[in-house]
């Protein structure tokens, strides 16, 4: 069934101050306000020299024939609707993570020249779930890891459930439509992950990866993860039945097995 946001009138503005949308504090009065913020007013919080804009996606802009990443390229023209909550976040996840999203538009780019623009390849796909869905998790443990491997979803997020509330773990969120769909108070998140052991410039690194073509040339690259089990995220993360009990929490596939972490 396809996700409905909540209205801007009826948005529950307590999502606000709770994972994930919480960490991102610097955009929040763009969220509590009670006004949608205008596309000009987003196009402010560029960086100088910043060669992208945010172009309000109307019949004129449309009428250009483009697709919406050859326009991305060739014009650093972002096609933004108004008054949209997906849009808005991928505004978000523009100006903070912008080299990821660099490196996926040109990345797709390349890909539409070899299939056309109805077509779509199984790189294509990856880049655009890693796009709407993407975390970039950064661990520090193996054992973690191991866990994660084995879908062992009360070891990884309940036995180390310090390393999540200290910092040992840490869970970037990229994908703008998973930010949309936490909207929704209460809702049970999982993301497509990318994960990176032991380094500290875990978003750069992924960025690099994915301008390079070395990752994101099949969607199953990506490791799915709950991401509603990270302690603090949901509010019956402080009960370890939550691990045992919740529908989010699948087993693994047989046969299923990920690639090495970055």
């Amino acid at each position: 069934m396809r996700y409905v946001a909540p209205t801007r009138e009826a948005l529950d503005r307590s999502v606000l101050t709770s994972p994930p949308l919480s960490d991102w504090a610097d955009f929040a009065p763009l969220l509590r306000a009670a006004d949608w913020p205008e596309v000009d007013g987003l196009n402010t919080l560029w960086p100088d020299g910043a060669r992208h804009r945010f172009v309000a996606q109307d019949k004129a802009l449309l009428a250009d024939g483009l697709h919406y990443e050859q326009r991305i390229a060739d014009r650093g023209a972002i096609a933004t609707r108004p008054a949209n909550w997906h849009d808005l976040f991928n505004a978000f996840v523009w100006l903070r993570y912008g080299a990821i999203k660099r490196a996926l538009n040109a990345r797709q780019v390349a890909e539409i020249a070899i299939m056309g623009p109805r077509e779509r390849s199984r790189p294509q796909c990856a880049l655009t779930h890693f796009d709407e869905a993407g975390l970039v998790v950064t661990l520090h443990d193996g054992d973690m890891l191991d866990a994660w491997n084995a879908h062992d979803w009360h070891r990884l997020f309940w036995v180390h459930r310090h390393a999540w509330l200290s910092g040992g773990a840490r869970v970037d969120v990229f994908g703008h439509a998973l930010l949309e769909h936490a909207l929704t108070p209460g809702k049970l998140l999982v993301g497509k992950a990318l994960v990176v052991m032991g380094k500290d410039d875990a978003v750069a690194r992924c960025a690099e990866a994915i301008a390079s073509g070395a990752i994101l040339n099949d969607p199953l690259e990506l490791r799915p993860l709950p991401v509603s089990g990270v302690p603090g995220w949901h509010a019956d993360t402080s009960n370890e039945s939550f691990y045992k009990e919740s529908p989010c929490f699948q087993p693994l596939r047989e046969g299923r097995t990920y690639p090495a972490p970055l």
